[in-house]
């Protein structure tokens, strides 16, 4: 029942993340139409196109995410243990099959994207398939499938969607600000007021592009947590996931294909970065030594 109830709790604490976006935005549109003299035009043309970015991502999210990352159809009879595995834990979670993917890259991750568990998939390198028992990579997909049951893949796919939009707007402030030669700011009709907004406005363009990825990033860590302990939950072997999350810390491959953009919806950071308390403050995902020690103490 906690479970159900924290799937529950994750889809409210969904729209104050969402309002904090929208508000980091909206502030930038108004900004913007301060800086060109229309500050309604702003705050609407910002706020239209980041839904137009939604709507985009809601329906076309995935396939980009999926593209971007160079994953192929995988075929059953290629790697039928694979689909076999996925097409059972499905069962498992009472979700419908989602489609299968693969990177063909030696290093071991997987991810899962979609907008739905009807619109789903689950993508895993090709070192991962080889590298793990049957045990350990059915573990795996349970926690992707877990992602796909407790709607995560939606939040996290519009969350990359909307942290882009706001690094393109602020980018676009900053180029006005500049282009501008500043001549709002000798515009004497306005004054002070009109030289706090412009600097107040060139401090939000610099600073939203950190906002936006560190509620991006708190946002991949909390769900991880999750993951890990509902997908433990469904294959009924939580020692699975655990020492396959051994075998992929323990891996020295970087992912090539993975970026900054696509780094938090895999179950491990892809791109293998510094450790440190600072560090932490921008990992895509917790640290892995606490998720296997709480796996094991299942």
């Amino acid at each position: 029942m906690a479970i159900y109830e924290e799937i529950s709790s994750n889809k409210r604490k969904s729209y104050p993340i969402f309002f904090v976006f929208f508000l980091v935005i909206a502030l930038l549109g108004y900004f913007g139409g301060s800086l060109y003299g229309n500050i309604t035009t702003g705050v609407i043309i910002a706020t239209v196109f980041a839904f137009s970015f939604m709507f985009f991502g809601y329906f076309s999210g995935d396939k980009t995410i999926l593209s971007i990352s160079q994953a192929k159809p995988v075929k059953k009879e290629d790697y039928p243990h694979l689909v076999n595995s996925v097409e059972g834990i499905a069962i498992a979670a009472g979700i419908p099959t989602p489609k299968i993917y693969m990177i063909d890259d030696e290093a071991m991750n997987a991810f899962a994207t979609g907008r739905n568990p009807q619109n789903a998939s689950i993508t895993v390198t090709k070192g991962l398939v080889e590298n793990l028992k049957r045990t350990e990579l059915e573990g795996v997909i349970g926690h992707e499938m877990s992602h796909i049951k407790n709607y995560d893949i939606r939040l996290m796919m519009l969350t990359v969607v909307l942290a882009g939009f706001i690094v393109l707007l602020s980018d676009f402030l900053l180029r006005s600000f500049f282009w501008s030669g500043g001549r709002n700011r000798d515009n004497r009709e306005g004054g002070n007021l009109r030289v706090i907004l412009i600097i107040a406005g060139l401090i939000l363009a610099i600073l939203s592009p950190l906002i936006a990825k560190l509620i991006q990033l708190a946002v991949s860590r909390k769900r991880e947590f999750l993951a890990d302990a509902s997908g433990a939950l469904i294959t009924r072997y939580p020692q699975g996931l655990a020492s396959a999350l051994k075998k992929i810390r323990d891996d020295p491959g970087r992912l090539e294909v993975a970026n900054k953009a696509t780094a938090h919806l895999y179950i491990s950071n892809p791109l293998k970065g510094a450790k440190g308390k600072i560090n932490y403050l921008f990992n895509t995902h917790p640290d892995i030594n606490e998720r296997i020690k709480r796996l094991e103490a299942m």
